[in-house]
């Protein structure tokens, strides 16, 4: 039970990065971001041609990848969001889903869907954590993980940081008082871009990675993430994520192999949501609306 434990705390670390991006852009704009996932896709794409068939220094996979993805961000920002402002929030969610599934066919037709494995930041044998063999690369993204959670805390107490929590709650008195309501888009999805793509750079070393791998398998797990810790809440965020990720792997041990229970991991998750939900329906550290 303690290999499943901890197996789900560094899998709930890959949902925890994706649903601060969410929260983050949540937080500014009122939006749900389903282009998040495809941000570590094409990082993680990118990363891989520059390091594996061009056979570039990792570093400059890495840089090229998360360039990539805040490129990604900032098109979809101007060519998307922007001139959606002013829809109402359904349109927005559709076309942001529309983004993910280009992206992931666009990632199809460049790279083909055949499976891939990308070399680790660090290489290294398998080091015991309660039983289950945790690499390298998985205690780096948990470490990175805490560290941006409390970086994005610390950001919205800054002059910047109201900046955009001041447009996300009333656009016109922020421009009175010399906001750029522009400025703050780019910045937000900018650094949305800039955290999905990191997630892609440390998730992808783990195993093997396809088009698409972020967006079908990670996504839902982020968002319910994102909504477990609060959707006003970037450590609620990376908390939440976490949490998902213990759930799903403790329910695969006491549901799915204790008693052959089918989708043990899906039905761990909703029953803590539920619970939550039924108690706290803002999330776990979110504010009441």
């Amino acid at each position: 039970m303690g290999a499943f434990f901890a197996l789900g705390l560094f899998q709930g670390a890959v949902y925890g990065l994706l649903a601060v991006g969410i929260v983050l852009v949540y937080k500014a704009k009122r939006v749900f971001n389903f282009a998040q996932g495809e941000f570590g896709g094409v990082a993680a794409f990118c990363a891989f041609g520059l390091t594996v068939a061009l056979g570039l220094p990792y570093w400059v996979g890495v840089v090229g990848g998360l360039a990539a993805a805040v490129a990604m961000g900032l098109v979809v920002e101007r060519v998307v969001v922007r001139p959606l402002e002013s829809s109402s929030r359904t349109i927005m969610l559709v076309a942001l889903v529309g983004v993910a599934l280009f992206a992931v066919a666009v990632t199809v037709l460049a790279a083909e869907p055949v499976p891939r494995v990308m070399p680790p930041i660090v290489e290294g044998g398998t080091v015991d954590i309660l039983g289950a063999g945790i690499l390298p690369q998985q205690l780096i993204l948990l470490a990175v993980l805490a560290v941006l959670a409390a970086a994005m805390a610390w950001f919205f107490k800054t002059d910047l940081g109201l900046a955009v929590l001041a447009s996300s709650q009333d656009l016109r008195a922020a421009q009175v008082v010399g906001i750029s309501p522009t400025a703050v888009s780019r910045l937000v999805w900018g650094l949305a871009a800039l955290l999905g793509g990191i997630a892609g750079l440390l998730y992808a070393p783990v195993g093997i990675f396809t088009p698409g791998f972020m967006t079908f398998t990670m996504l839902v797990p982020a968002f319910a993430a994102a909504v477990l810790g609060g959707m006003t809440s970037l450590p609620g965020a990376f908390i939440g994520g976490l949490a998902i990720g213990v759930v799903q792997n403790l329910g695969i041990y006491l549901l799915g192999q204790q008693l052959a229970v089918p989708g043990a991991a899906e039905l761990g998750v909703f029953a803590l949501l539920m619970l939550v939900l039924l108690i706290r329906p803002q999330g776990l550290f979110g504010k009441a609306v």
